[in-house]
This record gives structure tokens, sequence and C-alpha cells, in this order.
């Protein structure tokens, strides 16, 4: 039964493993309540829990919903080295881990997972669905979808820049070297992931009250990112689910995105005038929020006691 005095309830601070390592997660599970669906939660690109994602599971733990909110390895409190090290594959095994601590826990219906991405996690999700037939529902939120596109969005003299660094970072790994870091976010005259006029600022918006934040990540995954496309699996998703997509979206072009969610099967495709980095906080918080809370009570049933 939907309880409403779980909106203030504090989540457990829990680990779980993958691949041996373990990631750290916050652990919402509303009170009194059995057989709950739970939703699976992660960050974006170089993001970590504590990045607003918090205020989306505090929203669905109030309307019954159960909340596991992880960090990858490599990342925020979880272990892994070298740090800030994002590899596409084990982050998807993280996810595929999450999801098999989230079915083991009491209370839970491990038949009533869903998952929740946004950003680079909103390919993540689709990737993972398409693989896991078991998922009862998906919200996709800005999410990255095709590699090619969102390369092609940077500057050309920004991508070489990238490319080298990348190169560079890839030869001194096999010979032992640290990371070659490269900042995720940065102004457009200087050398980063994301130069759009809104990375910058719209990355310090979800930092506030993160002083460790970390902006930057191993160079190396910028010879990853253009061989990834979740986008391009939509097809196989047998799930339910919600895209919402930022029709100005500077990181993750919305023509592209709306092109592969139109060919997921079971689709409810909301679209919005606001950019990538406002969706998670004020007016566009709320207004995302709430259809994504009605989205969960059309398609996943909470038991009634």
């Amino acid at each position: 039964m939907n309880n409403k005095s779980n909106t203030v309830q504090q989540p457990t601070d829990i680990q779980f493993y993958s691949d041996g390592i373990k990631c750290s997660a916050y652990l919402y599970v509303p009170n009194n309540q059995k057989n709950l669906p739970m939703i699976v939660m992660a960050h974006g690109l170089g993001g970590t829990r504590k990045m607003r994602l918090t205020a989306f599971a505090e929203r669905f733990v109030a309307e019954g919903y159960a909340c596991l909110v992880f960090d990858y390895r490599h990342f925020g409190e979880s272990e892994g080295q070298p740090r800030q090290l994002l590899d596409i594959n084990r982050q998807l095994a993280d996810w595929k881990a999450a999801i098999h601590y989230a079915r083991s826990l009491p209370n839970i219906d491990a038949d009533k997972i869903i998952l929740w991405g946004s950003s680079f996690s909103g390919g993540h999700v689709l990737a993972t669905a398409a693989q896991d037939s078991n998922i009862l529902a998906v919200i996709s939120q800005c999410p990255f979808t095709d590699g090619l596109s969102s390369s092609l969005a940077m500057n050309p003299i920004m991508s070489a820049k990238l490319t080298a660094l990348a190169i560079r970072d890839r030869v001194g790994a096999a010979f032992g070297n640290e990371p070659v870091m490269v900042a995720l976010a940065g102004h457009s005259n200087q050398t980063a992931l994301m130069t759009a006029p809104d990375a910058y600022t719209g990355i310090l918006s979800l930092t506030k009250e993160v002083p460790d934040y970390k902006n930057y990540v191993a160079a190396r995954f910028a010879l990853d990112i253009i061989r990834y496309y979740p986008g391009r699996k939509t097809p196989q998703i047998k799930a339910p689910v919600l895209f919402c997509i930022c029709e100005t979206d500077t990181v993750a072009p919305a023509n592209k995105t709306l092109a592969h969610a139109k060919r997921t099967p079971t689709k409810d495709i909301k679209t919005y005038s606001y950019g990538h980095f406002e969706i998670y906080t004020g007016d566009a918080f709320e207004h995302i929020v709430k259809d994504q809370i009605e989205f969960l009570k059309r398609t996943v049933k909470l038991n009634v006691a």
C-alpha cells in the first residue's frame, strides 16, 4: 500500500559485489511493506548517486516503490582501481550485478524489477533490458543512444584532441602507467568530453552538495564511446519503456534518440523543451518526475496489503 510518510525515509548504505569488486549503493525500502517493486538506478557519464539521483529516488519511495541507487566500480564510494575509469562493459556488468542483488532481497518482488537511467546510463538501461527479458519496466531519461551521433555533435578539433589523449592513455595503460585524465565538462576553449554551453554549469548544478566530485575520467574512454550504440537494441526490449527526451539536448541529440525510441515495441515517448542538465532540478525536475511516477503507477502495480 502506498505510504506517503516514506517521503523523508533515510536510505541504508549497502554494498554488493560485481566481478568480486564492492559497489556501494543506497537502499530505500518503504516501511512495513512486502513484495515490493524495486527500481534500480545509476547515473550517467562520470556521475555518482549523490548527484541528484536521491531526489528522484525519494519521490519514487514516497509512492511505495523500493529503490537501489548505486555507484559504478571505479567511481564514488565503490571500489575499483584505477579510479575514474569509465569502462562500458564493466558498467553494464555492474547493472547486472545490481539487478541480481535487488532480486535477492527480502520484501522485494523479484518479478518486479524496474530500470531507471539518465544520460549515459539511459543507454545502459536500454542495453540491459534488451538482454534481460524479465525486466518489468524501464525509464530512460535524456538517454545516450548513438555513439556516432554524439561524437558528431562535438567540435572536430576537440574530437582530435580527445583522440590523441585517449591513445596516449591506452598505450600507457598497456605499460602499467597511471591513467591520463581528461575533464568531463569544460568551457568551449577547454579540452573536455562535454563542452556545450550548458555542460560546465550543468555539472556544477548537480554537484553543489558533492564536495568530493571529480570532474575527470581516464581519457581512453574517448575511443570507446563512438562504438557504443545502445539505441540499436530497442527492438529487442520486452518491457514497456518511458523515454524522457530533451528536444534541445546538447549531449545526446534528440533526433537520433527519437528514431531509436520509436523502434521500441512498447513505449511511451515524452519530449521536453528543457536542456540535458536542466531536468535534474527546479521546475523541470518536478515536471519530469511527475511523468515518471504516472508511468510507474500505470505499468507496475503496487501490491495492496
